[in-house]
């Protein structure tokens, strides 16, 4: 089988790569430049896509015996991923953009591309299982599973994805790739959003969307207490930051409840008024057969590795609902709901959908 295999320059890519070439498929390794400007976007040990990491890659490719191109898709990536993510805060959502770039760019544009020039599947280093009978499972390694942000994917580009680490950990990655030879076994994981460079979300923001001052407003009282430059900045759950002017007459501390871009409001309040028992969804995607027609008892998680909640879901056209078993904390518009049906053999994606409220 011709498979392509998206070298990113880190260890789990190249593992996976290797392994595909093992098992006697033909594989060429491709590296995604996804960057307008190299230097604008994280570097070292906490970059996924630097000039570094494709230096790394093109390496791994010689070691595992491969041939190696580079595919320039910068521009789709900024309009798909970089520009979502703006749009999503100025709206007051809290987007995933690792999510986004897996749906939008890794397993859309990048699978359209190989399925045109005739190749059969793509194979990543993520940290997932995708078994014989098609459904995608969760790695054997629970502290790196990456099925959540694997779940918005559809039936149909999950039978072109090949995911060959999901049944070993990441310290056996690490051991597989120093046995192979690869330079990257020790190479630190990226971390944080590749392209903001120094970090800081907020000043990235604020550098596009502007100032825009308006009231923090308690839930409680209906008082202001402070004021900020741009509701972008905040995230429901938010404790640290807030910057409030009056203390709460309890004195305990207060987390951000909800964002109102409409009249640029922040609204604070305790942390049990940060508890929800029912979601709504948006866009479901299902992966795992046909949608039940009723209600499906299943396990949802609300963020990538956040707790899975027992829960009964039900689809309905473009809307899922879904009302958990106990109260979830700090549930945020924009991030994605992954729905599982629990399984000895590893829990199993059924679908997805984006959180609407």
């Amino acid at each position: 089988m011709r498979v392509l295999a998206a070298m990113s320059g880190g260890v789990d890519s190249a593992v996976a790569a290797a392994r595909a070439a093992e098992a006697g498929h033909d594989v060429t390794g491709v590296h995604l430049a996804l960057a307008r400007n190299p230097q604008t976007y994280r570097s070292g040990a906490r970059g996924c896509c630097t000039l570094e990491d494709a230096r790394d890659a093109r390496r791994a490719a010689d070691v595992i015996g491969i041939p190696f191109y580079v595919w320039d898709m910068a521009e789709q990536f900024h309009a798909e991923v970089v520009d979502d993510f703006v749009a999503e805060y100025a709206a007051g959502r809290t987007p995933n953009p690792c999510l986004r770039c897996n749906e939008k760019i890794k397993f859309a544009a990048v699978l359209d591309r190989a399925i045109a020039l005739g190749f059969d599947a793509v194979v990543t280093g993520h940290h997932a299982r995708l078994g014989p009978d098609g459904l995608l499972r969760r790695s054997v390694d629970a502290g790196k599973d990456q099925s959540y942000v694997l779940a918005v994917l559809t039936r149909a580009q999950l039978d072109h994805s090949m995911f060959p680490l999901g049944d070993i950990t990441k310290a056996e990655v690490r051991a597989e790739a120093a046995r192979r030879g690869l330079a990257v076994a020790e190479k630190p994981d990226s971390h944080d959003i590749c392209f903001i460079a120094d970090g800081d979300t907020r000043k990235f923001l604020a550098e596009r969307l502007g100032e825009e001052p308006g009231d923090v407003v308690d839930a409680t009282t209906g008082a202001v207490v402070g004021s900020h430059s741009g509701a972008y900045a905040y995230t429901v759950g938010q404790r640290k930051g807030l910057h409030l002017e009056r203390p709460a007459a309890d004195g305990r501390p207060r987390y951000v409840l909800s964002i109102t871009p409409v009249t640029n409001t922040v609204t604070v309040g305790p942390a049990e008024a940060l508890e929800e028992s029912h979601v709504a969804a948006l866009r479901p995607v299902w992966s795992a057969g046909p949608v039940p027609a009723g209600p499906i008892e299943c396990e949802v998680q609300l963020r990538a590795h956040g707790d899975v909640v027992p829960a009964t879901v039900v689809v309905e056209g473009d809307r899922l609902t879904a009302e958990l078993r106990r109260p979830v904390r700090g549930v945020a518009a924009g991030q994605t709901i992954a729905v599982y049906r629990p399984d000895p053999d590893g829990d199993v994606v059924l679908g997805s959908a984006t959180i609407s409220r």
